[in-house]
């Protein structure tokens, strides 16, 4: 496993990581929820990316189980704020009140004292961008957070918080978690990648597979079990299109001649970019965690002429989200 920095902070992340979203506390029961976060640390990832949100706050509890038993000083946990989960109007965004009683739930359901990186799920233009940037910088003083950051913010949104930050000589956020894909690429390379050299940001990207799509499991139709095929996920559906099953029989091509999966393609193209400190992946048996864990070393095989045939397959900036 390697490790990477995370933007100009001293924090050290392994490039890949493992999510919660979807599986921990959903479609993964718990037993084997533990048993592959648990191969996932002793593989060396280090990294592990949550939220209050995923499985109403039984991915927080399940991953605080499972990794018990480890020191806590050689893990790096993320949790989430903005959604709605707790009752009232103040029950979601950002505002002080539900940051602290959403930091303090948290901590309890991990089972932990800290949180290493504390995101905020979404922009909230109900909460003044001082009072967040305060209320992070005192979630810091006090130890329960040691870093914070933001999830699918715009470019705009970093920088106000940033500028605010640094105005009022408070802590200022170190990451941006924006969806980053082959098929969604827009944010990170024409907007994120120049925050990055400016300020130092960092990054860590979750859907690398692009909702599963790009690892060629819907190349011949949605497979009983997968994602798609709940009823809670059936917006994935509308993503299968015609077009992108197309461009991954392509790209599956290319991946059979580097001896690699069509999915160690997709993330090993995100890897590649070195602001990125971190690629979120998921789970769901102890196989596919392996094939993700071992992309990492598909990087090198990704020269300037391969690199070059991905563009043309992929276009510049096709249509997104």
């Amino acid at each position: 496993m390697h490790y990477r920095r995370l933007g100009k902070s001293g924090l050290k992340i392994s490039e890949i990581s493992l999510g919660a979203w979807v599986t921990f506390g959903s479609q993964v029961d718990e037993e084997n929820s533990v048993e592959l976060i648990r191969a996932a640390y002793e593989n060396g990832i280090n990294f592990f990316d949550n939220a209050d949100i995923y499985a109403n706050g039984k991915a927080e509890e399940v991953m605080g189980h499972a990794l018990k038993d480890f020191p806590r000083e050689a893990l790096v946990l993320s949790s989430k704020v903005f959604w709605p989960t707790m009752p009232g109007p103040n029950g979601r965004g950002l505002s002080r009140k539900h940051v602290t009683d959403s930091i303090n739930s948290s901590l309890k359901r991990i089972g932990t004292d800290y949180i290493d990186l504390y995101l905020c799920h979404r922009f909230d233009p109900d909460t003044p961008i001082e009072e967040l940037v305060f209320t992070m910088d005192s979630l810091v003083r006090q130890g329960k957070i040691l870093y914070w950051g933001t999830s699918e913010w715009k470019a705009w949104q970093v920088t106000a918080a940033i500028a605010t930050a640094t105005q009022n000589h408070l802590t200022a956020p170190i990451l941006e978690q924006p969806q980053y894909n082959m098929f969604h690429r827009r944010g990170v390379e024409l907007e994120l990648s120049d925050l990055c050299k400016e300020y130092g940001l960092g990054l860590t990207t979750w859907s690398p597979l692009y909702y599963g799509i790009l690892s060629g499991k819907y190349n011949e139709g949605i497979p009983a079990g997968s994602r798609a095929s709940l009823d809670s996920m059936a917006w994935i559906r509308d993503k299968i299109t015609p077009e992108r099953i197309s461009i991954i029989r392509d790209l599956n091509n290319i991946a059979f001649d580097l001896h690699i999966s069509m999915a160690q393609l997709a993330l090993a193209w995100i890897l590649r970019r070195k602001e990125i400190g971190s690629v979120i992946t998921g789970a769901t048996n102890l196989l596919q965690l392996q094939e993700n864990i071992a992309s990492a070393e598909a990087v090198e095989k990704l020269n300037n002429a391969i690199l070059e045939e991905i563009e043309q397959l992929l276009g510049n900036y096709p249509d997104e989200d």
